[in-house]
């Protein structure tokens, strides 16, 4: 089963945490041209929650951004997309990963957890053209390459996305999570974006050894990141500044970007801004 997910995905997607979207959501960010919908924060094995956005929709890609290997185990997972698959067929992208070092007391080599994880959902049956792999360093990415349709990778900068493509070469899908503040007040924004940087990713090794893996230096992370860390993880200005960075991360080499829309408190309505946003991006 071969899936142009490059077609179904579009250049532009949402990213949320799970806890986070709704039905309505769903359906108000495909009326506005997003082609994707991705599930942050470690969405449970069962994944129902795939079924209601699915159903309350026409044509938007859900994909989870991730499924946690040490939370969810492989066989339900295999389960759950088979039952998605029936009912929903080609509207499902399973994003599976091996969380953080900090976060699970269990943690072992995290290439060979995800190896033996990939190697059960496949042997049950889950297409490998249906997956996408969590990666940030160049042995993930490789094995996110040759085992699924391509790497999802969180926390990244532009410079990072071209490398990354490289690594990969043409084929593979290349999904990147960025983050974005609508707000032509640079210091305004960075106050928005910083806590949501430095807490938990600037405590977690995986990310801060890719950073450091960039060149950034001891001093661009302390103190929750400096102005130039920030700005290059925080996409941030006017809606047409903002799209203008975004399609940076195409240029570079990214097939689809997913935008996590950051605001002064996680209660508020974050359809305005993708609004703005989509009518920026042309959708």
């Amino acid at each position: 089963m071969t899936r142009n997910w490059r077609a179904l995905l579009g250049k532009y997607g949402a990213w949320r945490s799970v806890g986070m979207v709704t039905p309505e959501l769903a359906r108000n960010l495909e009326q506005l041209g997003y082609g994707a919908l991705w599930l942050g924060g470690s969405p449970g094995a069962d994944l129902q929650i795939v079924d209601s956005l699915l159903a309350a929709t026409s044509e938007l890609v859900v994909a989870t951004g991730i499924v946690n290997m040490w939370q969810s185990d492989a066989h339900e997972v295999a389960a759950s997309f088979h039952r998605i698959e029936a009912a929903h067929p080609g509207r499902f992208l399973l994003g599976v990963g091996i969380g953080h070092r900090e976060a699970t007391q269990e943690y072992a080599n995290p290439y060979e957890v995800s190896v033996a994880y990939l190697d059960t959902l496949i042997d049950d049956g889950v297409p490998q053209t249906s997956l996408v792999l969590a990666a940030l360093g160049p042995k993930m990415l490789r094995l996110s390459a040759d085992r699924t349709a391509g790497a999802h990778p969180y926390l990244v900068t532009e410079q990072y996305v071209s490398q990354a493509r490289e690594t990969l070469g043409a084929g593979p899908l290349l999904a990147v999570e960025h983050k974005a503040v609508i707000d032509p007040d640079a210091e305004s924004a960075r106050s928005i974006g910083r806590p949501r940087v430095r807490r938990p990713y600037l405590g977690l090794v995986n990310y801060t050894t890719n950073l450091r893996r960039l060149g950034w230096t001891d001093d661009d992370l302390a103190d929750g990141g400096s102005d130039a860390l920030i700005d290059a993880l925080v996409a941030h200005g006017e809606a047409a500044s903002v799209a203008e960075q975004l399609g940076r991360f195409i240029e570079a080499g990214a097939d689809h970007v997913c935008v996590q829309l950051l605001h002064a408190t996680v209660e508020e309505d974050p359809m305005p801004g993708y609004r703005q946003l989509a009518a920026a991006l042309s959708l």
